[in-house]
């Protein structure tokens, strides 16, 4: 259905004898968006991912995919997905692999020629398509991978960590794509743990930490939210600093930097008068953009390494 969300989720869960995998998600993806999911190893990134996609099934809740209930085979026709550990038939050259995968979705064969020499031109793999993926390096194969992805024209597409193994000039090239395709309505749910990628990628990101979602938040909200702000200064207590909660919050001093995060700069005049009637001697005061690491540390904790 045009209408329904391109992925929602209720109460997701997911549990291996004593082990819960996925405690319970519960998001909801509108149709034409990249949604980026991030979380800390273990998360249950992949094991949800895998649920959606129907190659895990859930213990308890519900999820659809296109306005249908996960598993509808029809649904299911319009999705692409690429995992994070792929095992291609490397015997096959390029242009075979693709034409395998388009005979296994059942693709008309003149239409099938036309999208796999397409798709091999997008991630730069004409000049290899009669090469067997034996000879492919890892970058290769990732973008082969991403290629076959897209052959059936998706409406949905998974990418689980897409730029594993690319070079800068193919991480780029990637991005590039997942550009084309929200162009053209296609919604791309994207899984990565590299943070950069995703921050200049994706509409939205979600949180996931022990298999739930903690956070969800737009990433426009990193170039007009909140501001970290570094204060160089002398004189400062713990009393001052809890006299800053007016205008800032996450409070830390430490020796003469005090680092605190305001909603806006324009906050940072009342905080420098309040300093100085407070006899603190302010050497010098350092805003920076408070970055997508930050939201994630703060969000799943410092122990949630990626």
């Amino acid at each position: 259905m045009a209408d329904s969300p391109a992925v929602e989720t209720r109460d997701l869960r997911k549990v291996y004898g004593e082990q819960v995998a996925v405690k319970g998600l519960t998001l909801r993806v509108p149709q034409g968006e990249v949604f980026g999911f991030l979380g800390p190893n273990g998360a249950g990134k992949t094991t949800s991912m895998k649920m959606l996609l129907s190659l895990v099934t859930p213990t308890a809740g519900a999820a659809t995919l296109l306005g249908a209930p996960i598993g509808n085979r029809e649904a299911l026709r319009q999705i692409g997905f690429l995992p994070e550990h792929f095992r291609f038939q490397d015997w096959l050259t390029a242009q075979e692999f693709l034409q395998l995968h388009g005979e296994l979705y059942g693709m008309p064969r003149g239409a099938l020629a036309h999208g796999a020499q397409e798709l091999l031109e997008m991630v730069g793999l004409t000049a290899f398509r009669h090469r067997s993926l034996r000879t492919f390096s890892k970058g290769m194969l990732q973008r082969l991978g991403l290629a076959q992805a897209l052959l059936n024209n998706p409406r949905l597409v998974f990418l689980d960590e897409p730029t594993s193994g690319l070079d800068p000039v193919g991480r780029r090239q990637v991005r590039d794509i997942i550009r084309q395709l929200r162009d053209r309505g296609t919604t791309v749910f994207l899984n990565s743990h590299l943070l950069g990628e995703i921050e200049v990628t994706c509409d939205r990101v979600a949180f996931i930490s022990h298999g739930e979602v903690r956070r969800v938040m737009e990433l426009s909200a990193l170039t007009d939210g909140r501001r970290q702000v570094t204060i160089r200064a002398t004189g400062v207590t713990d009393a001052i600093c809890s006299g800053l909660t007016p205008w800032a919050d996450d409070i830390r001093l430490d020796g003469e930097a005090l680092t605190l995060h305001v909603q806006s700069e324009n906050v940072l005049p009342d905080i420098t008068r309040y300093l100085v009637a407070h006899q603190v001697n302010v050497r010098a005061i350092l805003p920076a953009r408070v970055s997508l690491e930050d939201i994630f540390i703060e969000t799943v904790g410092r122990d949630g390494g990626l």
